[in-house]
């Protein structure tokens, strides 16, 4: 049986699998909570830490080179995507709808096996990863996962101005 004795009533086995079903249970309830949650950029890797204001030149930047694609007037939602990938269906259907409603804001898809070069400099590590960009291709806010669209507007609402009359 296990190392415990005769007298021992659960075996070491069960023991084993308890914790494992505990901490893989954890680790989803984890996974659920922060997937798709739009954060500040850590700026840290630029010399900048924490949540403060970061200035505009020590933000990480992409072009509309670097995308294959315009960066947008006011914003640019930028999805790393892979072909398998089944959360970057939804994670498409939610940034086209966001860009769709505010003007001046552009949606563009990556594929990450396709622009590795881009995917090792932005340090994405799973698809879908959504960077919201503002107007001059500064990376705000990014998120692994599938965003919730009230996330993205919200984001955005941090440097996009609304004119009266937009959509």
């Amino acid at each position: 049986m296990g190392t415990r004795g005769e007298d021992s009533v659960v075996p070491d086995g069960a023991i084993v699998l308890i914790v494992a079903l505990v901490a893989a249970t954890a680790f989803g309830l984890w996974r659920r909570r922060t997937d798709g949650a739009v954060k500040e950029v850590d700026a840290s890797a630029h010399g900048v830490g924490g949540h403060v204001e970061v200035p505009a030149e020590q933000l990480m930047h992409v072009s509309a080179g670097d995308l294959g694609a315009p960066l947008g007037q006011q914003a640019t939602l930028v999805q790393f995507s892979s072909a398998f990938c089944q959360p970057c269906r939804a994670t498409r259907a939610v940034l086209a709808a966001v860009a769709e409603m505010v003007d001046g804001v552009a949606h563009v898809e990556i594929d990450a096996e396709a622009n590795l070069e881009l995917v090792r400099r932005l340090h994405v590590m799973r698809t879908p990863t959504v960077f919201v960009l503002d107007g001059d291709g500064a990376i705000r806010r990014r998120a692994a996962g599938t965003p919730r669209r009230a996330d993205i507007i919200a984001a955005l609402g941090e440097f996009v101005t609304v004119e009266e009359g937009a959509k």
